[in-house]
């Protein structure tokens, strides 16, 4: 069985001995009145070679009924007992993989892949829960099972007790090997309906690019593909199964023969009674079960130790993104001022830093463009003003205060960070919408949409803001996604508002639209004396919308290389101007084509 991980298992039982207790106490009782059971049937079938009368019959058949049926009712307490510690470990397990899951940067969960986080968070957990419920279950039954069994066959007939028990050995054996069997074609089973359910999903999300390429006949050729090997591993199982069943049925009833052949010479010579042929008999068929039932115990506390140890290497997992342990209190008021202080960033095993000796300052209610060429490092800046990925103390400051010493969620609700990607999530709009401010009345969430310049698409559905957003936003356009999650970014009000790429999708116009939406609402609440506005760093391919900032910072390679306004870098020689170029000539090439 290899190392046996008591000290894991203790652990995860030991908030549950109270109730582990109480069931294995109640499995001692179980198989203290299954010994009983046989032992006063022997009684009263001896009693009876001698004459009986149906009084004493009938008290010693109800003796039997209530010891049975007590026997019965405290099985199923123990059961409901240990079996609900495995359940309820598995909810807590979940539960914990869960908020564990949540406090991982991003990054780390794009690197691992879902699928195999996925697969840690369900089947493993699944295995513990037999592991701890079954196994533990099983284990404790049959121990106790022969442990009171066999010395009270021994005292009836030593021999005839080993002969009849001599081929649960031989059970044992080939439990272990079609156990073993079973469980890898159970497991190619999963894995063959998950492939088969993963091409549904991925079909019925793309079923427009199906219809549009008129790939009909490709994706049924894949499914029926994937459908056999689906229903020749459900046919392996089955066989394995219909052969391993009847195959544990014949060794017992060979072992029954053998005893029955052997007790009627016992019987002939008056060695043994048919009393104790009979208690033998109920001895016997009571250790098929228990038996049979080993292998597969073993063989599910040997997949249960391999899924508890997966797990417990997805829960040592440390987020190299932490608050820390003493947060500072963020800087007062809240004016969106930014400082980068020879920003360096560098991705886990990259082979050089996204982001090298970055310096730059944004001043309060500044609405300031980050270009540069592809891969320069303008999403890495946009993340690790979020810290979203890993950020070196005294590099990064908001509002005169180093983030890394900030509290991760009084960062994040300072920090309006849009991503090109906006992810929606299968609810109606005005829900997406109001996503980072759950409470938030219709009033601002209809603001917000004005604002994205969402307002006017909202009005043309017919369920208007309780439009149901379909998964990932499918029934969206892409300009309509970005629109949502820039509306569920300004809805928040945070001081500082990164705009990764985030109109990447929407056409000039309303980009421009918007911007100027922005800046408007920036000069309200500047007229108010309230604050500053917001500050706002907008990451774009679009030169066009970049003219339109107070201030150009233009990133290659990783580094800062120039920083003004945007007619200023028009009259330099460098990265800027060659991008402006490229961009015109794309644009005249479109124009004339």
């Amino acid at each position: 069985m290899g190392a046996i991980r008591l000290d894991l298992i203790g652990r995860y039982l030991r908030p549950h001995r109270k109730v582990v207790l109480r069931g294995m106490a109640a499995l001692v009782v179980v198989n203290l009145l299954s010994v009983s059971i046989p032992l006063l049937v022997r009684q009263v079938i001896d009693d009876l070679q001698d004459g009986f009368a149906l009084r004493d019959v009938l008290a010693q058949a109800g003796l039997i009924v209530a010891l049975a049926t007590a026997m019965g009712a405290v099985r199923l307490y123990s059961r409901m007992q240990v079996f609900g510690v495995g359940r309820q470990v598995e909810a807590d397990l979940k539960q914990q993989i869960f908020d564990h899951l949540l406090l991982q940067e991003p990054g780390w969960v794009q690197t691992t892949g879902s699928g195999e986080v996925i697969s840690r968070a369900t089947s493993d957990v699944e295995n513990v829960r037999r592991l701890l419920g079954f196994a533990v279950l099983s284990l404790t039954n049959t121990a106790l099972a022969y442990a009171l069994t066999l010395p009270a066959m021994l005292a009836i007939d030593p021999w005839l007790s080993l002969a009849a028990v001599g081929l649960y050995p031989v059970m044992l054996m080939v439990v272990r090997l079609f156990g073993g069997r079973m469980m890898r074609q159970q497991r190619r089973q999963q894995e063959a309906l998950a492939s088969l359910s993963d091409l549904i999903q991925e079909d019925l999300s793309g079923i427009s690019a199906i219809k549009i390429y008129g790939q009909e006949a490709t994706e049924e050729q894949a499914f029926a593909g994937r459908n056999r090997v689906y229903r020749d591993a459900a046919l392996n199982l089955a066989r394995t199964r219909s052969t391993l069943f009847p195959l544990l049925e014949g060794i017992s009833s060979i072992s029954l023969l053998l005893l029955l052949a052997l007790g009627s010479g016992q019987l002939e010579s008056g060695r043994l009674t048919i009393g104790d042929l009979v208690a033998l008999i109920l001895f016997v068929e009571r250790l098929v079960f228990p038996t049979a039932l080993l292998g597969f115990t073993l063989n599910t506390f040997q997949t249960g130790q391999v899924s508890l140890e997966r797990v417990e290497e997805l829960l040592r997992r440390q987020p190299l993104v932490v608050s820390p342990r003493v947060p500072q209190a963020p800087g007062q008021p809240s004016r969106g001022a930014v400082e980068a202080r020879g920003l360096t960033v560098r991705y886990p095993n990259a082979p050089r830093p996204a982001l090298v000796d970055v310096s730059f300052a944004l001043q309060p209610g500044e609405l300031v463009a980050v270009v540069g060429p592809v891969g320069c490092g303008k999403t890495t800046l946009a993340r690790a003003l979020g810290r979203m990925v890993q950020v070196d103390p005294g590099q990064l400051w908001l509002d005169g205060v180093d983030i890394t010493t900030l509290d991760l969620a009084d960062l994040r609700g300072r920090v309006g960070l849009v991503p090109q990607e906006g992810y929606l999530f299968t609810a109606s709009l005005a829900d997406n919408l109001r996503y980072g401010e759950p409470e938030a009345p219709l009033e601002r969430v209809r603001e917000a949409a004005r604002q994205a310049r969402l307002d006017g698409d909202i009005k043309g559905f017919p369920d208007g803001y309780d439009t149901l957003v379909g998964e990932r936003g499918i029934t969206l356009s892409g300009g309509q996604r970005q629109r949502t999650a820039l509306g569920r970014a300004l809805l928040v009000q945070s001081p500082l508002l990164v705009l990764d790429d985030a109109l990447a999708s929407v056409d000039n116009t309303t980009a421009a639209e918007i911007l100027r939406s922005i800046r408007e609402e920036r000069s309200r609440q500047e007229t108010s004396a309230q604050h500053d506005g917001r500050t706002i760093l907008m990451i774009s391919h679009q030169l066009s919308a970049a003219a339109a900032c107070d201030r150009v910072l233009v990133l290659e390679d990783g580094r800062l290389v120039q920083e003004g306004t945007h007619n200023d870098l028009l009259t330099q020689r460098g990265t800027y101007q060659r991008l402006w170029d490229r961009e015109q000539a794309t644009e005249q090439l479109k124009a004339a084509g």
